[in-house]
């Protein structure tokens, strides 16, 4: 809370009068990679100003003056100020002893509720140098996009590449004309979007129909089919709250994912009375627009713009004729049918007529491979997960794990939660009931894990012939990504690399340190709990102290 600010205005020889302004935040909402800050209220207190006929008349006669006691501010204002909390300071601990002792205060220094689970080893010398809470069940927030990382490297390789595939199922005449069906097969990557490929919105598209194009097809009598059965058809996993609905964070995932499901809608003024310009980006036959927009004077805008359904985009309001071009997000409903539609539309714009509908369905066996794009290494795609802590890629990349590289299995979270728990248990040494999830990204508040299977995960990461990569996708402290503005000036900066994890009830970071004397130290620090504004001040101080250790 900000302190009560107090300004006094003196007039000649009338009473001092004091305005009190109360500024205050509510704790905002926050979902690892979508932080929503709520905004400020300020509250102004009344003032009352004494007329002239109830001021106190000058004394004629004169008074011997006392010493006035000197008033604080805080006895001015009728409150008692609090006391200051000095900021918490990392320490240098030498020798064991002494970084658990170090350790111990500052887990119990700042936050007033909630739960810890914390561990840190030794990967250099094989020991344990601080455990609390650590076999406990805890909610792991975006940590737990090291296990779908970790899996994904296990299973797939950090040179594996995802592929997009454009099928036939029918025969290509000489003059360009199919006598079939085009589909369009998922693969599960999330690398369709503006992140990898130049261009905007519409490039991932537009360049497979340039594919398609160079392949000399120039029509289609069948139909566009999206294939999207390479991953289970349930777009939110389990565990998810239903609040987080329409959140660009939480936005459902597909085997057909383009531009993470997210669609632009544009708004163009048009004359002064007449109708406002809608479109989207990219565009796309799988959604309808409904516009009742209204171009008005001035440039002031006022646009709602919503899903009905899976199918249809309505936009309504009052646009600006001076106001150019606002664009708004929105939430896909059917991926794979957003991403067939703006498939269809990418080839209706390379001069290709397709003469039948864009439908939803599968892969016949004997469809003919017509071209591909494939995706960036695996190992660029979990950097940008975990650097960015990006959902959507965690969801597609932990069923990815579970179908493997031959591609037979069904990408679910069931078949990738199994996949994971015999991965942890026959390879990394994790005690069976030490991680039950229910998706990837750590979204849900059904997942659980333990501290010391997280600590296990990155020992054995670190030994693993991926683990270059799964160390280079972490991000820095007070150098790079979600760590950028944390720990620095101190010995974490540039030295801690660790994954975090940020939900309204769940602060947490994992990952590796390098320690004063030169050991690589693993550490797992996890709070349950809704005092995480100390929680994280709290780690915060706790990664330059286990970088500042050394052994006596």
């Amino acid at each position: 809370m900000t302190p009560l600010r107090l300004t006094s205005t003196v007039r000649r020889r009338s009473l001092a009068l004091v305005a009190g302004i109360l500024l205050f935040a509510p704790n905002p909402a926050v979902a690892d990679a979508a932080v929503a800050d709520a905004a400020s209220v300020t509250v102004v207190t009344a003032l009352t100003i004494p007329s002239r006929a109830t001021r106190q008349p000058k004394r004629l006669t004169p008074k011997k003056k006392t010493p006035a006691k000197r008033s604080s501010r805080s006895s001015r204002s009728g409150r008692t100020r609090a006391p200051i909390v000095p900021v918490l300071r990392h320490t240098t601990p030498r020798g064991e002893g002494a970084l658990t002792s170090d350790l111990t205060a500052l887990l119990g220094s700042r936050t007033k509720n909630g739960e810890w689970g914390a561990m840190v080893i030794s990967i250099t010398r094989g020991d344990t140098l601080f455990a609390h809470g650590a076999d406990s069940k805890m909610v792991p927030a975006s940590t737990m996009k090291l296990f779908t990382s970790a899996i994904a490297f296990e299973r797939l390789g950090p040179e594996h590449t995802f592929s997009t595939d454009v099928l036939r199922d029918g025969p290509l005449e000489a003059n360009g004309v199919v006598r079939g069906n085009l589909v369009l097969r998922g693969d599960g990557d999330p690398s369709l979007s503006p992140r990898f490929v130049r261009g905007g919105p519409d490039a991932s598209m537009t360049m497979l129909a340039r594919f398609v194009a160079g392949a000399g097809i120039k029509r289609v009598t069948g139909d566009v089919v999206a294939d999207a059965s390479a991953l289970e058809m349930r777009g939110i996993p389990e565990g998810w709250l239903t609040r987080y609905a329409g959140a660009g964070y939480a936005a459902p995932f597909s085997a057909l994912t383009l531009n993470e499901n997210i669609v632009i809608v544009g708004v163009t003024a048009g004359g002064v009375g007449g109708a406002g310009t809608v479109f989207l980006e990219p565009a796309t036959r799988g959604l309808t627009i409904t516009n009742t927009v209204r171009t008005v004077a001035g440039s002031s805008t006022r646009i709602r713009a919503h899903r009905v359904g899976n199918d249809r985009v309505v936009v309504s309001g009052t646009i600006g004729a001076r106001a150019g071009t606002v664009r708004y997000q929105l939430v896909v409903g059917d991926p794979a049918t957003f991403t067939g539609g703006a498939f269809r539309a990418a080839l209706e714009k390379q001069g290709i007529t397709v003469d039948g509908v864009l439908r939803v369905g599968r892969t016949p066996d004997n469809a003919t491979l017509v071209t591909s794009l494939p995706s960036p290494p695996l190992a660029r795609l979990v950097s940008t997960m975990n650097r960015e802590s990006i959902n959507i890629f965690a969801e597609l990349l932990f069923r990815g794990a579970a179908r493997g590289v031959d591609k037979q299995t069904l990408g679910s979270a069931e078949n990738a939660s199994a996949t994971l728990h015999e991965f942890m248990v026959r390879q990394v040494g994790a005690a069976p009931d030490a991680v039950r999830v229910t998706d990837g990204s750590g979204l849900s508040v059904l997942d659980r894990v333990t501290p010391r299977s997280l600590v296990q995960l990155l020992a054995h990461a670190h030994r693993a012939p991926w683990g270059s990569a799964f160390h280079a996708s972490l991000p820095v402290a007070g150098e790079s990504e979600l760590l950028r503005n944390r720990m620095r000036a101190t010995p974490a900066q540039g030295n801690l690399h660790a994954k975090t994890g940020t939900t309204n009830e769940v602060i947490g970071l994992s990952g590796y340190v390098t320690a004063e004397n030169g050991e690589i130290l693993a550490f797992a620090f996890l709070y349950n709990g809704r005092d995480r504004w100390h929680a994280r001040e709290t780690i915060d101080a706790m990664g330059p102290t286990m970088a500042a250790f050394s052994r006596e």
